[in-house]
């Protein structure tokens, strides 16, 4: 469990990565991703109809710190460190919830995103 809540994080990162326009550079940390999102983790792991508030004023925040390439781009490899242990229904609940937070992302959330096309 403790992988597909650490798996929750990142994919929910990778999609704040994408709508986050570039600047600056400063790495965001897995751990900084892992914390800031943990709260759509059961949502993740089982899904429902909608993710807590708090897990959307999560995606909301680490959307807006990362606003540099670097930061997009290290969110993206948190994401991908962990996808390869993620089942196709934590994957695919990680991956509905940019929507149901009401962000749009330009990529589908998958462990086999290209985090170097991330800008």
């Amino acid at each position: 469990m403790e992988k597909a809540m650490w798996w929750l994080v990142v994919a929910v990162s990778m999609v704040v990565v994408a709508l986050a326009p570039p600047q600056a550079e400063a790495a965001i940390s897995c751990g900084t991703v892992a914390s800031t999102l943990s709260p759509c983790i059961n949502f993740v792991l089982y899904g429902g109809p909608a993710p807590p508030t708090s897990c959307c004023e999560g995606i909301k925040t680490l959307y807006n710190e990362a606003t540099a390439t670097a930061d997009r781009q290290a969110v993206c490899s948190c994401l991908k460190s962990v996808a390869s242990s993620a089942t196709p229904v934590i994957i695919s609940n990680a991956a509905a919830l940019p929507g149901k937070c009401g962000v749009s992302i330009p990529y589908k959330i998958s462990p086999s995103t290209d985090c170097s096309s991330v800008h």
